[in-house]
């Protein structure tokens, strides 16, 4: 299929960036990359900050994250994928109780795959064989692993495979979804990926120590709420 050249491409981007940061880390000094990490963690706030005014129906995101981050709570998403951080880590880091592996795959994955191009970039190279979004994506990944991996090192290089499978997912199954993903429900969607970005924010600052990963379920919710909020309106 046509439109898995884009995941392709920017899994091989996510790739290389982090190579060259993980080169980088060697020659940088604890205080700088501690500094370079905290302001990575401004600019994800900032993304986060601006993305999720695309919203159109706040009602809709407080549904949305509630019951999603409820799912993901139940699953527990967030300690599964963490489990799979330290697994790499245990593999890679010989016993290095100080590893930042586990912490560079959770947080590049969420940053890589939770927003706004991640979901229109993948439905229309799914939907219509169109990947410049993606394309455009990569090249944003690319500088960011870069970033990432020079302060957290080989984590971000397993991230990936994150993007290889949830960009994959999202591309293969467009077409199934596709009748209901109205412009009202993408915009919901992206909104809700935005918010969760904040969170991440907060947690690359340390000032909070949310569990990100069990609210990324509630990027899906507004495919089933948009439609039950437009048909009771309607009703009302």
């Amino acid at each position: 299929m046509y439109g898995l050249v884009g995941t392709l491409v920017n899994t091989a981007t996510v790739l290389l960036g982090a190579i060259i940061g993980i080169l980088f880390k060697k020659g940088i000094p604890k205080r700088v990359s501690g500094s370079v990490f905290k302001a990575l963690g401004l600019i994800t706030a900032f993304i986060g900050i601006s993305g999720c005014l695309c919203g159109e129906n706040t009602l809709v995101a407080v549904i949305s994250m509630i019951v999603g981050t409820l799912l993901g709570e139940l699953v527990d998403l967030d300690k599964r994928v963490n489990n799979v951080g330290k697994f790499i880590e245990r593999k890679v880091s010989r016993g290095d109780e100080n590893s930042t592996v586990a912490q560079g795959f959770v947080s590049s994955s969420l940053l890589f795959c939770v927003g706004a191009m991640t979901i229109v970039g993948s439905l229309q190279a799914g939907l219509e064989g169109d990947c410049s979004v993606l394309f455009t994506k990569s090249a944003m990944d690319f500088c960011s692993s870069i970033i990432f991996a020079s302060t957290l090192g080989i984590g971000v290089l397993f991230s990936a495979i994150f993007v290889l499978v949830y960009q994959g997912l999202i591309t293969v199954l467009a077409s199934f979804v596709a009748p209901v993903l109205t412009t009202a429900v993408v915009n919901e969607m992206n909104c809700v990926g935005y918010v969760i970005i904040i969170g991440l924010a907060l947690n690359i600052l340390g000032i909070t120590k949310l569990k990100v990963m069990n609210m990324v379920p509630a990027i899906f919710l507004p495919i089933a709420v948009v439609p039950l909020y437009d048909l009771i309106a309607g009703i009302v």
